[in-house]
């Protein structure tokens, strides 16, 4: 279901959500890399746990993000509805240089995790202790 039509209560909660850079930082990250969990974002935009939960929270409440429970994990993502209103909003800060560093920082951590986990995935036990 997308949004065609909305109220002028949630056109106000959707700028209010955009009028802050915190929460357009992490709308950016979401729309870019589909989900997130709140440590990922935490690393990338350098915000402690509180502030990031407040302000994922906020972005739920204004019924932009919603998330799914994955055993310990909790992922964020932008609503399905809103994700064509977000994406066109967001098209218009593309080249902002704060949203590009955002982006560059967690490529490097993604290709990172990727790396160390091919190198789990691949060690063979020897049966003594790494050096």
């Amino acid at each position: 279901m997308r949004l065609k039509h909305f109220t002028v209560a949630f056109g106000q909660q959707v700028f209010k959500a955009f009028g802050d850079e915190s929460r357009v930082r992490i709308l950016h990250l979401l729309w870019r890399n589909q989900e997130m969990c709140i440590s990922d974002l935490e690393q990338v935009l350098d915000f402690t746990q509180t502030k990031t939960s407040r302000q994922l929270l906020y972005l739920k409440n204004a019924g932009l993000v919603s998330f799914r429970r994955l055993d310990n994990w909790i992922f964020y993502f932008l609503k399905e509805e809103t994700a064509d209103l977000v994406q066109q909003l967001l098209a218009f800060m593309e080249r902002d240089p704060q949203l590009m560093h955002d982006q560059q920082i967690y490529k490097t951590l993604w290709s990172n995790r990727e790396l160390a986990a091919y190198k789990l995935q691949n060690r063979r036990w020897t049966g003594t202790a790494p050096l």
